[in-house]
């Protein structure tokens, strides 16, 4: 699976940050770790603490729901359908 690309930007974080971008690229779902990891890469920085925790949230969850939830597959349930998610979908679609 690809890695982050910028390596600099990504020793830069936190340690928590590091923790939640390693797990973004290793999901154990090709799409999820391809949709989360670049998400990760991108936005990790500039994610707020309340964002990093739903971040945290959603890759504690099966990637087949997520992902369902990501592809607009399935609508996920009031708690789960934040900003967050969209900016996820958006990401997504590209």
């Amino acid at each position: 699976m690809s890695a982050p690309r910028d390596t600099a930007a990504a020793a830069a974080l936190d340690p928590r940050r590091k923790r939640a971008l390693f797990r973004a690229w290793h999901r154990g779902m090709r799409e999820m770790d391809l949709v989360m990891g670049r998400f990760a890469d991108r936005e990790m920085a500039g994610l707020s603490e309340a964002e990093l925790d739903e971040f945290e949230a959603l890759m504690d969850l099966p990637d087949p729901q997520v992902f369902a939830w990501i592809a607009e597959q399935e609508t996920p349930p009031g708690e789960r359908d934040t900003p967050l998610l969209g900016r996820l979908r958006a990401f997504r679609a590209g």
